[in-house]
């Protein structure tokens, strides 16, 4: 969706698989209200272009090197306070969630469940 301004909401792909990146930007390129601004193949990189690109929508690896998601997701937190951050990961464990939440992610999102992830996108669009 577009902001007050009709600029798109931007949105930055992080994952250290380059064939993830590239699945989810043709993804989300089928939404016309949508914008890849960029990608990120780390949690340290991330970082980086999230400010760069002032990002409106994070969508971020748990498992990466350099850096990975919840230590990023915590710094893009401080520096984008208003940015929407979603964990896609094939990692679970019981308390994943909880962990996700208390370093400032919206939401966690499995790997296998693109309709969520969509859906989740859409709902942060709007905001």
């Amino acid at each position: 969706m577009s902001d007050l301004t009709g600029r798109r909401k931007g949105i930055l792909i992080v994952d250290d698989s380059p064939d993830v990146r590239r699945s989810l930007r043709e993804i989300l390129a089928e939404h016309q209200h949508w914008e890849v601004c960029g990608e990120a193949e780390n949690g340290r990189e991330a970082i980086e272009k999230a400010v760069e690109l002032q990002a409106d929508i994070v969508i971020l690896d748990l498992s990466m090197p350099v850096m990975n998601g919840l230590d990023a997701a915590r710094e893009i937190r401080k520096l984008l306070p208003s940015a929407q951050i979603l964990l896609f990961s094939a990692f679970h464990t019981e308390n994943l969630e909880e962990i996700a939440r208390s370093a400032g992610i919206n939401a966690y999102i499995p790997k296998s469940d693109m309709r969520t992830l969509l859906a989740r996108v859409s709902q942060f669009a709007d905001l």
